[in-house]
């Protein structure tokens, strides 16, 4: 260390479809990188430790570092369902080899570095969606409760609307449309097979959905172009109330956000602000606010 300081940063985005690490120098040279699987509390503590050291250990071979540098590292580690009572405890009681180690949301380290650590907020439109960020010492949170209860516009919310959608054509309740047929053959036409596939469906088979009920929408199909603004009119709610609770900036991220961004409201749209680095520079951000607390 120089004068007692992490000569290396360690950044950690560990997500529900996979992880990512990545470490830099103080000048922010990249030295190594890393990916593994997924990476949520949601599978143990023990299985998102796994696949976290997984990728730091990659990130760290590929810098080529021995025990001496790593000890000489600050990690910071954005972890997907990190809110799960216990789980943080649990992730500061794993022995590490680094020189300090601090555990944040992915979102917040998503957001961390959409505004290079200053004050504002994002909205994630993937799978699932939320609204989160911090102005002034204080957390925002808006929606993102899970699905089926929450998560509107989501991946997942656009796929239950569709199937939706679907059952009802099927019995000659809604206008039958392309989009809406193409979900039935899912289900060889029989709305049984989708009563025993639901039983079973997580929110991911769910958003498995989105891209045909996006490229429907986008070819003019009338369901899907119902579906898809509903979702945008959810997205353009939630950056909405990020600004109204003070936020002063918002980004829009995850899987959905390209796709919706032209459906959402031309006000929102003209507010959005790019994000400045990915939610591993987020998780580096927070490696090195470790070093002034």
């Amino acid at each position: 260390m120089s004068g007692g300081r992490p000569d290396y940063f360690l950044g950690v985005d560990g997500g529900g479809t996979g992880c990512r690490a990545r470490i830099e120098d103080a000048d922010g040279t990249v030295l190594g990188q890393g990916l593994s699987g997924p990476a949520t509390t949601r599978l143990g503590i023990d299985a998102a430790w796994a696949s976290i050291s997984r990728a730091f250990d990659a990130a760290v071979e590929e810098a080529g570092f021995g025990p001496d540098e790593t000890a000489r590292v600050s990690a910071g580690i954005g972890l997907a369902g990190i809110g799960r009572k216990g789980a943080l405890e649990a992730l500061r009681a794993i022995a590490h080899p680094f020189a300090s180690i601090d555990f944040v949301s992915d979102g917040v380290g998503a957001c961390l570095g959409a505004h290079s650590g200053q004050d504002g907020a994002i909205v994630i439109a993937g799978t699932g969606s939320i609204g989160l960020g911090f102005v002034k010492g204080r957390d925002l949170r808006v929606g993102g409760y899970g699905f089926p209860i929450s998560d509107e516009g989501s991946g997942a919310d656009l796929g239950l609307k569709a199937v939706q959608l679907a059952l009802r054509a099927h019995d000659d309740r809604h206008e039958r449309t392309p989009l809406l047929a193409e979900v039935m053959q899912r289900f060889e036409d029989d709305p049984m097979e989708a009563v025993a596939w639901m039983d079973r469906a997580s929110a991911t088979d769910y958003a498995v959905l989105a891209p045909m009920v996006m490229r429907h929408a986008d070819q003019g199909d009338p369901a899907g172009r119902r579906i898809v603004q509903g979702a945008a009119e959810q997205i353009d709610t939630l950056v909405r109330v990020l600004f109204e609770k003070g936020a002063p900036r918002v980004t829009l991220l995850g899987g959905l956000a390209s796709p919706l961004e032209p459906w959402l409201a031309p006000d929102v749209r003209r507010r959005l602000k790019p994000a400045d680095g990915d939610a591993v520079s987020g998780a580096i951000i927070l490696a090195k606010r470790a070093l002034s607390v």
